[in-house]
């Protein structure tokens, strides 16, 4: 079953360049993983907002484990966000 993962991120506009790129570098690194279809970076006024598609749910975990132990990756939340993240975990229907 096809699973997706959407993610606003809230980048004070002083970082939001920056974040920009680095959901870019990230994006980039999903895609390099088995089963991930597709991982992309959007914009709105106030957030940027990152979408990864994997063929299926264990694909989705060894995809996120593989990119958070990919070295020289950002992705930790900090003071360059004005609020938390929201994160929503998707299925096919």
């Amino acid at each position: 079953m096809t699973v997706a993962m959407v993610a606003h991120h809230y980048p004070h506009p002083a970082h939001r360049a920056e974040f920009i790129t680095r959901v870019h570098q990230v994006a980039e690194a999903f895609r390099r993983t088995p089963g991930c279809l597709s991982a992309d970076c959007w914009v709105s006024d106030d957030a940027v907002v990152s979408i990864v598609q994997w063929e299926s749910a264990e694909a989705s975990a060894a995809s996120l484990d593989a990119v958070q132990a990919t070295a020289g990756l950002d992705l930790a939340y900090d003071a360059r966000e004005s609020r938390p993240r929201e994160i929503i975990q998707l299925r096919a229907a």
